[in-house]
């Protein structure tokens, strides 16, 4: 019993050591959302079609990579210090050498040169974020196993991001731009400074590093591996097939997925609609502000109400709420509300409420998920399981990216135009505006969906779980 009490029972530092994590790959990972697109298409003048090619390439790299890192971790005997936490902090310096290079502009190449350049780095950086990644979303199963202790893991996860993502949602955005030039109506047009841009990634990938090595310090893994059966060699193609066959966790990886391509989609379409259809680029970094307050107001209760209507509950309601509220978004479209900044951003917190449960406790559904796979088959392998979770967010990144690039080109947007200092055609700013209201609200209809009438964990169903794995738990010991 003595060795059971130690699977519970974190503390503070746990919990701000496990949020100092995502934090640290926030730094610089929000700035692929808010600023690579633009990057891409503003700095190193690549047509968004070469984008679409260069983010589909890289994820059939993902589809081999992600899964073999996942089993690799598995596969490992854990150290001293972990089975988790000693890969996180060793690659944490070559996540942050990846990120500097992914923003660097060297002077004079020609577009071919540029786009050898964005595969490069791109790639690069994103197989570092993986080998950070996985360990770290594997770390939660191991740290705690009590349930509203990881729920309240998933929100300090949520609070690391978003701590981690405000420079480069809020800061960044009042930093890197550059007047050009300016719209008949006096709105000003701006321009992206990719000296300035650069500088402020390097800062923000230094800092990153210091920021793990605090993850590394303040976090314990309280679970121990499971004992493997002698004889017995990992098999990742029979877990792959048995999660293939876990109705709850595949509907987690669809939702998952559009979450992280709605986040990624608006961040970055927002980028060009506050500084092209606004003219406002500052304004953009109230934008996080109202996606993260919502936060606020419901992280001091959320354990409360999870325990009253559930964690899946919740987050279907949640997401039908803020389909309502972008919808509304979109039916103003070509009156005088659209054109006012800050009835866009008033409708943004609205959004924000309904996005938030889903937003703070989506790893908590990532680690009951796992739970359930482990009563389906006897056996805890966090490492593939989060492997495979990994790879389709990163689908989610690739569906966001693919999917704006062609409604860029689609509108007839040209980045060199606000170079120039030359106005956009009132037709390509009532399309942006349309691109950056419908598509996201056709995204959190489809998560809604998916979690009332797909993700089976309702809370009944996750209670009877805990329960029989428990009893399943106290006969293998």
């Amino acid at each position: 019993m003595a060795e059971k009490a130690l699977t519970h029972g974190i503390k503070l530092k746990d919990k701000i050591g496990y949020a100092m994590g995502d934090m640290g790959g926030l730094l610089t990972f929000s700035l692929i959302g808010a600023f690579q697109n633009k990057f891409y298409t503003d700095a190193l003048g690549i047509s968004p079609a070469k984008i679409v090619v260069l983010i589909l390439i890289a994820r059939i790299w993902d589809a081999i990579n992600d899964p073999l890192w996942g089993a690799f971790i598995q596969s490992r005997k854990p150290s001293p210090k972990g089975q988790f936490r000693p890969w996180i902090l060793g690659f944490s310096i070559p996540l942050a050498i990846a990120a500097a290079f992914m923003f660097l502009k060297i002077p004079g190449l020609s577009e071919g040169k540029y786009l050898i350049y964005a595969y490069v780095t791109y790639i690069a950086y994103g197989m570092m974020y993986t080998a950070v990644n996985i360990p770290y979303g594997s770390l939660a199963s191991v740290i705690t196993d009590d349930e509203l202790e990881r729920s309240s893991l998933s929100m300090w996860r949520s609070i690391g991001a978003g701590v981690g993502g405000l420079p480069g949602t809020i800061i960044l955005p009042m930093i890197v731009y550059t007047v050009t030039g300016e719209y008949a109506n006096g709105t000003k047009i701006q321009a992206l400074n990719e000296t300035k841009l650069f500088w402020c990634v390097l800062i923000l990938s230094v800092v990153s590093v210091l920021v793990y090595f605090g993850h590394y310090k303040l976090t314990k893994e309280r679970i121990a591996p499971q004992k493997k059966k002698k004889n017995e060699n990992y098999n990742a193609i029979a877990t792959l097939k048995a999660l293939m066959t876990n109705r709850p966790f595949v509907m987690l990886c669809l939702a998952s997925m559009l979450l992280i391509a709605f986040q990624f989609y608006y961040q970055s379409t927002f980028t060009y609609l506050f500084t092209d259809y606004y003219g406002k680029p500052g304004l953009y970094a109230m934008v996080s502000v109202c996606t993260y307050l919502p936060m606020a107001i419901f992280i001091p209760i959320m354990n409360k109400m999870i325990t009253r209507f559930g964690k899946k509950e919740l987050c279907a309601v949640g997401m039908a709420f803020a389909t309502i509220v972008c919808m509304v978004l979109f039916l103003v479209r070509g009156t005088a509300l659209a054109h006012n900044a800050y009835f866009f951003l008033g409708l943004t917190f609205f959004s924000g409420l309904g996005q938030t449960f889903l937003v703070l406790e989506v790893w908590a559904l990532v680690m009951d998920v796992i739970d359930y796979h482990e009563l389906r088959t006897g056996k805890r392998e966090e490492g593939m399981a989060y492997a495979f979770f990994s790879f389709t967010r990163k689908l989610g990144q690739t569906l966001a990216g693919v999917g704006l690039n062609a409604l860029l080109a689609f509108i007839n947007y040209d980045g060199e135009l606000s170079k120039q200092g030359i106005a956009l055609g009132d037709d390509v700013l009532a399309k942006l505006y349309d691109i950056s209201t419908l598509v996201p609200a056709i995204m959190l209809g489809l998560m809604a969906i998916l979690l009332f009438f797909g993700y089976n964990l309702s809370k009944k169903k996750l209670a009877e779980v805990h329960t029989e794995l428990e009893a399943q738990r106290a006969i293998e010991e």
